[in-house]
């Protein structure tokens, strides 16, 4: 009997590049992978997470943006986003990026708009590379505040309640 190929498995926390600066957030920490000319990821870190001072012009750049938008919820990023997802994920992406500060949509509503599902709108929200940039914490349940980063408890949602309300959402 021949075997099959085993499909690729999810390389995980432990095998993602490393990042380019780690930098303390009033809810964690907040991890930058930023190795190239593009920012690739940025990722949410437990408050007790080992901070790491920027490694290139990039990293920086991006660390100052995210503590002005921190000090700032109208703080307008300008960075060099890598383009990254499915045709369909862009969209979704795209239409979080436009949801204004200080509002919310569910997923239901993203998902109306895109032809698509809540589930399939909520996938693309927990699987965004470039959250607070591509602000998905604005995107909602119907009936409450939803899922963060695939996550319903935990120190991911607290983080979602805590940039709602640093937009005055919540």
């Amino acid at each position: 009997m021949t075997q099959l190929p085993r499909p690729l498995q999810n390389p995980g926390p432990a095998n993602r590049p490393t990042f380019c600066a780690v930098m303390p957030a009033p809810f964690g920490a907040i991890g930058i992978a930023a190795p190239g000319k593009l920012v690739e990821r940025i990722e949410f870190l437990p408050p007790a997470h080992v901070l790491v001072a920027p490694v290139n012009a990039l990293a920086e750049k991006t660390a100052n943006q995210i503590t002005r938008y921190l000090a700032d919820p109208d703080f307008v990023f300008e960075l060099p986003l890598a383009r990254q997802g499915t045709a369909f994920r862009r969209r979704i992406w795209a239409a979080i990026a436009a949801i204004p500060r200080g509002q919310t949509r569910t997923y239901g509503a993203l998902a109306r708009d895109a032809g698509s599902i809540a589930r399939a709108v909520g996938q693309a929200c927990g699987d965004n590379p470039l959250p607070i940039v591509v602000p998905c914490h604005r995107v909602v349940a119907a009936s409450g505040i939803g899922g963060f980063a695939h996550d319903t408890r935990g120190f991911l949602i607290d983080t979602k309640r805590w940039l709602l309300g640093h937009e005055g959402v919540i």
